[in-house]
């Protein structure tokens, strides 16, 4: 299927979302481009914004995943300056964010393991994203349009908790673009640029 093609998928509830759906088609074109077999469907009939919503969050976790692994464990204290992140406290910022959105989803007190702030190695960090998306696949995998439209609290603000889901989404694939960064001031091509990677993410 092509990124054209995908486009008619994309759900109308909004720019922000028909946004984020068109970053990650980029992100995602150089597997879907070579793509020689089938993939599963974007959306449900059924439940066409949450099962959207679930498949874009499991290929971007397999993505965030590949940025972890792809970075040597001597560049996880690396910072671009000294008044950002390193690439370590952006994954461990990643994985803790995951606990804070889909706690809210979940309707359960946030675990708020401070992932950043305790743990440096790359082993340890992989590790806790690992685990970070597992707890969000029950809030993901439980979804359905419409629980979706229940009404949550988001940093104090009513909020679907399709949306805020979806608020997870963009966050982590926001922070995708500064390991973008830091990999290539290391002259490592980030895993979304290596088109083998990518059709192996789409087949899984």
């Amino acid at each position: 299927m092509s990124e054209i093609r995908m486009l008619r998928y994309l759900p109308k509830g909004g720019e922000s979302m028909r946004a984020l759906a068109i970053l990650l088609i980029c992100v995602l074109a150089p597997a879907i481009a070579q793509e020689k077999t089938s993939t599963p469907a974007v959306a449900s009939q059924d439940n066409p914004f949450s099962a959207w919503n679930k498949r874009t969050y499991g290929l971007v976790n397999k993505i965030l995943l590949g940025y972890a692994e792809k970075m040597p464990e001597e560049n996880y204290s690396f910072k671009p300056t000294e008044a950002v992140r390193s690439y370590g406290e952006v994954i461990g910022h990643i994985a803790e964010s995951q606990y804070f959105f889909c706690s809210i989803v979940l309707d359960e007190k946030n675990p708020a393991p401070k992932i950043e702030k305790t743990r440096t190695s790359k082993a340890d960090l992989i590790a806790a994203l690992k685990d970070a998306f597992a707890y969000c696949d029950k809030a993901y995998n439980g979804m359905t349009d419409a629980t979706g439209a229940q009404i949550v609290k988001l940093m104090g603000t009513d909020t679907p908790k399709l949306s805020v889901l979806f608020a997870n989404l963009q966050h982590t694939a926001g922070h995708r673009g500064n390991l973008v960064t830091y990999l290539r001031m290391k002259n490592i091509v980030p895993p979304s640029s290596d088109p083998e990677f990518m059709q192996e993410v789409m087949k899984k």
